[in-house]
């Protein structure tokens, strides 16, 4: 039978739509499957590297924001300031972000349906999930991928000093157009403005912390805020930490958080999450097989800096080290310059 479309999206983020509108480019039929209504908010830092906001506008969406030109680490009386040499990031809250990626997926022709995956079935020819049939399955469903558990790709490892994240926003001036990343004591408050009047800040650390009462704790920070008024609840996620035995399943692919995440400390998650839709359509072809090995070394490819300079700096913010971390900067611009220019491309 003739699958009722070609391309089968589990999962309507911003990654699922990304790999929408780059199945539409590529001239394929796309359906993406996701329960939620538009747009979909998820806490996360909301800071867009250059590097995500250029493949973004070589998807035609270029979401309202406010301007980022650069990343800042602070620890105490230390700051360590590096401007983006080539390119602004942006910052934009996830709500904008997801309905402009929406908007455009819909104007290409995408076909966004309310649904579930439900059980995942395949053969030769096709994949089957939430009653329709595709020529491939692209599981863009999120950190606790469903799907990745169905097919079996999913690591069943509980890892000591697991991490989280919690995001609220405030009716407030920024006080900078950088990026700032605060680093306490076990827990890292990374700083965005979004809007001309709103400012984004989400805590990175370890489980079961109060938001309100970490927050304090950051005096400067809270200093800047005052009494600026919270103007929603407090959104989390995590754990952070997911790993995958490999990226692909016969006709199933996973995408985005779904194939692996390490941290959000170093805000790349989108870049590096639209970077893997374009590499996963990229890569479809009639051989499965080779289709599928051509994935995995393009996701390895695109993830690769990300991966590995994102566990280093876990690890060291997780050990002794953590107290030196924002000094070492300070005094060695040039490497701390290096590390964000890498990370931002």
């Amino acid at each position: 039978m003739t699958p009722d479309t070609d391309l089968l999206i589990i999962g309507g983020g911003p990654v699922g739509l990304a790999a929408a509108i780059e199945g539409r480019l590529a001239g394929l039929s796309v359906i993406v499957v996701e329960p939620r209504a538009t747009p979909v908010d998820k806490a996360c830092g909301e800071g867009l590297m250059p590097g995500a906001v250029a493949a973004l506008t070589r998807l035609g969406v270029r979401p309202a924001g406010h301007t980022l030109t650069g990343i800042r680490y602070l620890r105490g009386t230390h700051t360590a300031d590096h401007l983006f040499a080539t390119a602004p990031g942006l910052g934009v809250r996830r709500t904008v972000l997801h309905a402009a990626l929406s908007r455009r997926a819909v104007e290409l022709g995408a076909l966004i349906v309310t649904g579930r995956a439900g059980m995942v079935e395949q053969d030769e020819t096709s994949v089957r999930a939430a009653g329709i049939s595709g020529r491939w399955l692209l599981a863009c469903d999120g950190l606790h991928s469903a799907v990745r558990r169905q097919v079996g790709l999913a690591v069943h490892r509980r890892t000591a000093g697991r991490r989280f994240g919690v995001r609220r926003h405030f009716r407030a001036t920024p006080w900078t157009d950088l990026v700032e990343v605060h680093w306490g004591r076990s827990v890292e408050a990374y700083v965005t403005p979004v809007a001309e009047d709103v400012v984004g800040v989400a805590l990175l650390g370890p489980a079961r912390h109060d938001y309100g009462q970490t927050l304090d704790a950051f005096v400067a920070l809270r200093r800047h805020l005052g009494d600026a008024e919270p103007l929603d609840p407090v959104r989390g996620a995590g754990p952070l930490l997911q790993q995958t035995v490999r990226r692909t399943a016969g006709r199933v692919r996973l995408v985005g958080d779904a194939s692996g995440y390490v941290d959000a400390l170093t805000g790349e998650g989108v870049r590096v999450g639209l970077a893997q839709a374009r590499a996963a359509v990229g890569t479809l072809g009639d051989d499965v097989p080779r289709s599928n090995s051509a994935y995995e070394k393009a996701w390895t490819a695109a993830t690769r800096d990300y991966r590995v300079l994102t566990t280093g700096l876990v690890a060291a913010a997780g050990s002794p080290l953590r107290r030196g971390i924002v000094p070492l900067a300070v005094r060695a611009p040039g490497l701390y310059g290096a590390v964000v220019e890498r990370l931002a491309r």
